[in-house]
This record gives C-alpha cells, structure tokens and sequence, in this order.
C-alpha cells in the first residue's frame, strides 16, 4: 500500500512538470525530444539543461504579502490569508524582473525557480508570482475571486507586483524593470505590459511572453478535449486509465533498470508508461484538469455560489472535502469553468455582455494592435505547441513580425529549461 501511496504521489509530481521572423532551423536545433507530448511531459532531460546555481547558494526570501486586509478568509483556507512570492536579491544595484508563472502553478513552481536561477545568475534581482488561477491567489489576491477574466486578473497581479516592490525598495536598488511568465503566465505577461503603459508604475524595459496561448478560451477546450477524447471507453474509464498507469509504473520498477524515483527515472520508463499517444495526452489533458478542479472548488467556496458546496455551509479544517472535490471532476474541466461559472458572473455586472465577446476579450486578438507596436513585447513558442489551434502560429509572425521566436518542436513548455533557450531568454533581457 505504501507503495502504491508513492506512485500516485510520484505520477502527480511528473504530469504537473510538466517581416522576418526569428525561426530556428530544425537542422541546428538539437533539442532531444520530437515528439510534442512526451516534451510537454518531460521537459528538457537533465543533460540539455545550462549549468545553474542551487538554491543556497543565491539570495532567495519567501516572502508574504497581505493583499486585502479586511477580507474573511474561511476557516478551511486559514492558511491562504496571506500571498506568498519569492524575492532573489543581488547584492549591488541591478535589474529586477517579475516571473508570472503558468496555469494553476504556485511561484515556486519548477519551471518559475528554474528562470529565477537563470536570471539570478544572470545578474538581476528576481520576483516570482503565483499564478492567478492558483488556489492559494484566489482567497488572498484576487479582486472577485473568480479567476479567468485576463484583464481582471492582470490587474490582480498588477496590484500584487506594485506591494511586492513597495516591500522590497528599501532592500535592494533597482536600474529598470522587466516582465516575463510562461504559458497562461506569457499571455498575462501582455496585458500587464499594457496596463503598465497606462499606469506607468514600472515602465518595463522588456517583456518575454513564453508559450503564450492566443485565446485562453480555446486553449482551455482543447486542454479539456485531451482528457475527455484520449481515455479508451471514455471519462467513464478513469479510473482504468489512471490504475494503468500506475501498474505501468510499479512494473518498470519491480522488472527494470533499478533508478531513483525522480526524472531520471520517468525518462528511462517513459515508453512502458505511456506507450501510446493517446495515453499521453490524457496524462497532459488530466494534469490541466487538476488545475481546474482546483480553481473551480476554491472559487465556488469564496464566492458562496452553491455549485460545487452547499450555499452558505461552513468548511472547516476538519470537513470532509473529497466528495466536493469529486462533484468538481465531474462537472468538467476549464471550458465548463468559463461557460458555466465565470461567464454568468461577468453577465451579470454587464447584461449585454456574449460569450462571444467574452471570449474576444480574453484572448490575445484584443490587445493585437498593442501588440503589433509595442517593441518592447517579444514572445516565444515552439511550432508544435499543443495549446495553441490551427493557424496561431502564422499569427505569431504575424503580430510580432521579428519580435517571434519559433522553435521547431518542444511542444507545450517543454524546452524552458533547454540550453539553447535559457540563452535566449537571458540574451534577450540583457541586450539593449
């Protein structure tokens, strides 16, 4: 049993690490993994990685912020009063750049601490943020704790950027600004750029979206569609899907190669784990689905709306809370979320308000002309990115014309950590 407890735990840990134009030629990019869905699951295997420095040997603090002081936080969130970020500090005057990481991701998140080493090393002071989405943000920093309208979001994390500043300034000095976030954290990355050009309270320098979606709406659905159309018999077969995998994996380390249960690991057992494509996007589909969950349970009891807990029940730190969670799994991933839940409550303010429209105005087509204009904005994505729909990557070139950066393959996220890339991107924000 104990085992079994540490497989499931192990499964959990993998899945969630988951105009000229500046191309890259597939012929001089030696990145290791061709296939998109085992890169968006793997990510870049340890020996592709850039030498980078380990925790203790830089300046890091975790930090707490406290957003809206007179806000009552329910018992069985008592520990999500506060916001918790991470400050890497140098010790002379230098750059500082804000980190927004990805989907459902914590600040501390492997693919946010992997930037902060690399920029750290790099020379700048190094802020990272949680994600909007993530549970420990809705009850402590988000303005209507219904995550997933971009703009309101951003000024969630806009607000969040300028304590973390206000906190740090008397510590460290600071010569400018920079902005970047990855996936979901990438498309945020643009709107704050945005609203930071009318606020003025940072004047970035530069600003990196990294595998950006176009329109979260559609990404969102698609994420959905990997789990909900990749389980053999359907979502009714969960639960045969998922104790697959788990024998899969008892038996690569009951028969094979004898490896510390890590990375190294998942790379050797990779194809006895998930021998198939489909297999492998339900594992991305279902660690997407996680997130949702997450955000749609930790919403539903801030807001008091009723869909997932009884209106008006009190949790405590002693509920039993698996079954809510189990009605959350069930009532559907982020598109369910989006139709169901955030889209009434933004009707509502705004009666004529559509879907439609909404789900212009939380994509990347609403801020196009900015985004066609703003030199400072550049983006980076790589061709067979499984978020993105057909034609979004025509519409990177378009946009951003030679402010694009097209990788050849790496899937969703998957060559963040790749050598040539972690180049890339501290080149980027060190050239003038």
């Amino acid at each position: 049993m104990r085992k079994v407890k540490k497989l499931h735990r192990f499964l959990l840990i993998c899945i969630f690490c988951l105009a000229a134009v500046s191309g890259v030629n597939a012929s001089d990019y030696n990145y290791p993994i061709s296939d998109p869905y085992k890169a968006t699951i793997l990510g870049t295997p340890p020996p592709c990685m850039p030498p980078l420095p380990e925790a203790d040997e830089m300046n890091v603090k975790e930090l707490e912020m406290v957003v809206f002081p007179d806000r009552e936080i329910p018992e069985a969130f008592w520990y999500e009063d506060t916001l918790t970020y991470s400050l890497a500090e140098q010790e002379e005057k230098a750059p500082l750049i804000f980190v927004i990481a990805g989907t459902g991701a914590r600040y501390d998140s492997a693919k946010n601490t992997d930037m902060q080493k690399a920029f750290y090393q790099a020379g700048f002071h190094v802020i990272l943020l949680s994600s909007p989405t993530h549970p420990s943000f809705i009850p402590s920093a988000s303005s209507t704790m219904l995550p997933g309208d971009i703009k309101t979001d951003c000024q969630d994390l806009y607000r969040v950027m300028k304590l973390a500043w206000e906190a740090a300034r008397e510590d460290i000095e600071v010569t400018d600004f920079y902005l970047t976030g990855y996936s979901l954290g990438g498309a945020h990355s643009g709107f704050i750029s945005l609203l930071d050009e009318q606020e003025k309270a940072f004047n970035f320098k530069k600003v990196l979206m990294i595998n950006p979606p176009v329109s979260l709406y559609e990404s969102a659905t698609k994420l959905d569609k990997m789990l909900d159309e990749n389980i053999p018999g359907g979502m009714n077969k969960f639960n045969d899907f998922y104790n697959g995998l788990i024998n899969n994996i008892s038996n690569t380390l009951k028969h094979g190669e004898s490896v510390a249960m890590g990375p190294e690991f998942l790379y050797k057992a990779f194809d006895q784990i998930l021998p198939t494509d489909e297999e492998a996007k339900a594992v991305i589909g279902f660690s997407f689905r996680i997130s949702a969950v997450n955000l749609f349970y930790v919403s539903d009891v801030m807001t008091n709306a009723g869909f997932i807990v009884p209106k008006n029940m009190t949790l405590t730190t002693t509920t039993a809370t698996a079954d809510y969670g189990k009605v959350a799994a069930r009532s559907g991933g982020f598109g369910y979320y989006a139709e169901n839940v955030l889209f009434p409550a933004i009707q509502k303010n705004n009666p004529e308000k559509t879907m439609d429209q909404m789900i212009y105005e939380t994509s990347l087509r609403s801020i196009e002309d900015y985004l066609k204009t703003a030199e400072k904005v550049s983006m980076l994505t790589n061709v067979d990115d499984g978020i993105l729909a057909e034609g979004d990557i025509d519409y990177f070139k378009d946009v951003f014309q030679s402010r694009a950066k097209i990788y050849p393959k790496g899937g969703h996220c998957g060559t963040m950590a790749y050598t040539d890339n972690v180049a890339y991107m501290v080149d980027y924000f060190k050239s003038e």
